[in-house]
């Protein structure tokens, strides 16, 4: 989680140092637009391709934890037939 945020804080800064650097550039309006145009089209990129890692790395970590908590239900399982079993034994 906190790697995420460094990541947002990191985009955050360079937009907001793209959009300062490219605003106070001595260039015409219409080439100011077309360069913040440009600059937000690969922060929307950037964003897309971080969040797409992102939830990929939820994926990936739930698979994981998914896994495991079927391991243990299958280990949990497997005593509980012991044990009824040693019980059953024990009775007879």
């Amino acid at each position: 989680m906190a790697n995420t945020k460094t990541l947002l804080g990191f985009l955050a800064g360079a937009a907001v140092g793209a959009l300062a650097g490219i605003l106070l550039a001595p260039d015409k309006g219409s080439e100011t637009r077309k360069k913040i145009g440009q600059k937000t089209n690969d922060l929307g990129d950037s964003l897309k391709g971080s969040f797409s890692d992102f939830i990929d790395g939820i994926k990936d970590s739930y698979s994981s934890i998914r896994s495991q908590a079927d391991d243990l239900e299958e280990k949990g399982k497997s005593r509980i037939n012991s044990l009824k079993n040693e019980a059953k034994n024990s009775l007879s």
